[in-house]
């Protein structure tokens, strides 16, 4: 039986263990948090950080490992790259994750391979970055270069506040760096959802429209996302050549990816993120209703050397999205309250992570989500205007709320 090492046993890897128990791998885990309830779906559970590199590999050679993965994860990631490279194991490139990883190196790696990318640096200080500023064209983003979950960005029109908000970034870096870059301004939504590629050809795609957070907490944390794609067919495509020469530059062969993208308006395509492994926020599952491919079972088929060679591209059939329930303030939940022809007619799935009584924040990261939802519509109009006006059909309950200024 070949042995799996997935890193972190968190509610989001629940799926993921069970599917590959499920397949008949024998399944380990491994986290810094013994009580997360994935843990329990495995085989075997070691109490080793999956941010520890070294730890985690001398843990592999321990076990013996045929395979090591993760979801949803870009830091966790970067071990499984490391750990699989030094024993030989199926992944992706460790050097290419590095890149992907870390948003000043992606964005010089794009740049110097004729993406189109805005004009972007990365930065250690306030005084670094104030000397070149008069470089940059406003708006401004100002990002973190290696956080996740839209943590810590920032979008400034007056350089009054970069120092503000570059404090603010830093404080979401482990490498406490940081990156500016000028805003490109988006055609439409923008463009996320899952894909995969098998030995280097990248063979299946689901994008979404991305539905973004549009209120000053963080206008660029993803609400939700909604299938299929509403973009033209020739710009899905474009896209789709764009990420299949990214992949060849990165020597990228069998696994999964995570995409956002920006189309501006001439339709030229701009890579906001590329993660190497699926999205969170129920993208797998959502990919699974709309096309039948389940991608987590071809994620663990990956990491262990399978055949992945039958996977092809489907297209979605239906209308799709996830929701991720939040609040905009902060207090104590009392519950959700839902239209109920919206509860009847269009709620597929729910699930909450909190109980009443419990104090809640504001929707600022995406650590702050409070549940989530698999919906469903009956016609594209349906779906984006619902999803554009979501608080219409799902209101949170709380009292004793103060606004966070």
């Amino acid at each position: 039986m070949k042995k799996l090492l997935i890193l972190s046993g968190d509610p989001y890897h629940i799926p993921f263990i069970k599917k590959a128990v499920e397949m008949g791998f024998y399944t380990i885990t491994c986290d810094f948090f013994e009580n997360n309830p994935g843990h329990k779906f495995a085989h075997e559970y070691h109490n080793v950080s999956f941010m520890d590199k070294e730890a985690v590999l001398a843990l592999s050679r321990d076990l013996k490992i045929d395979g090591i993965t993760c979801f949803a994860a870009d830091e966790a990631m970067t071990t499984v790259s490391y750990v699989a490279e030094a024993l030989g194991l199926p992944s992706y490139p460790y050097k290419s994750i590095e890149i992907i990883n870390n948003k000043d190196l992606f964005r010089d790696f794009l740049r110097n391979n004729n993406f189109n990318v805005p004009n972007a640096k990365g930065y250690s200080s306030f005084e670094q970055a104030k000397s070149e500023i008069h470089n940059y064209k406003l708006p401004v983003m100002i990002k973190p270069v290696d956080s996740s979950g839209s943590r810590g960005i920032s979008k400034i029109d007056n350089f009054e506040y970069l120092e503000e908000k570059i404090e603010y970034a830093l404080s979401f870096s482990k490498a406490k760096r940081f990156l500016i870059e000028e805003y490109i301004e988006k055609k439409g939504y923008q463009v996320g959802g899952d894909g995969f590629s098998v030995n280097g050809e990248f063979v299946f795609r689901c994008f979404s429209n991305n539905h973004l957070n549009n209120t000053y907490l963080n206008p660029f944390l993803p609400l939700g996302g909604s299938w299929p794609s509403i973009l033209p067919e020739h710009i899905q495509d474009k896209i789709h050549d764009e990420i299949q020469r990214l992949l060849n530059l990165l020597n990228m062969k069998t696994g999964p990816y995570d995409f956002d993208i920006r189309v501006d308006k001439n339709d030229n395509v701009f890579f906001i993120e590329m993660g190497a492994r699926i999205g969170g926020n129920l993208i797998p599952h959502i990919t699974n209703c709309a096309t039948g491919v389940d991608l987590i079972e071809y994620t663990i088929k990956a990491a262990l050397g399978e055949d992945c060679s039958d996977l092809k591209m489907v297209e979605p059939k239906g209308y799709w999205s996830c929701y991720i329930v939040n609040s905009q303030n902060i207090g104590i939940f009392k519950g959700v309250k839902f239209d109920s022809e919206f509860e009847k007619n269009n709620v597929v799935e729910y699930e909450l992570f909190i109980k009443p009584g419990d104090r809640i924040s504001t929707f600022t990261g995406a650590d702050k989500k409070l549940g989530s939802m698999v919906l469903k519509y009956s016609s594209k109009e349906e779906m984006i205007e619902k999803m554009d006006n979501m608080t219409d059909y799902v209101k949170v309950i709380f009292e004793d709320s103060l606004v966070e200024k």
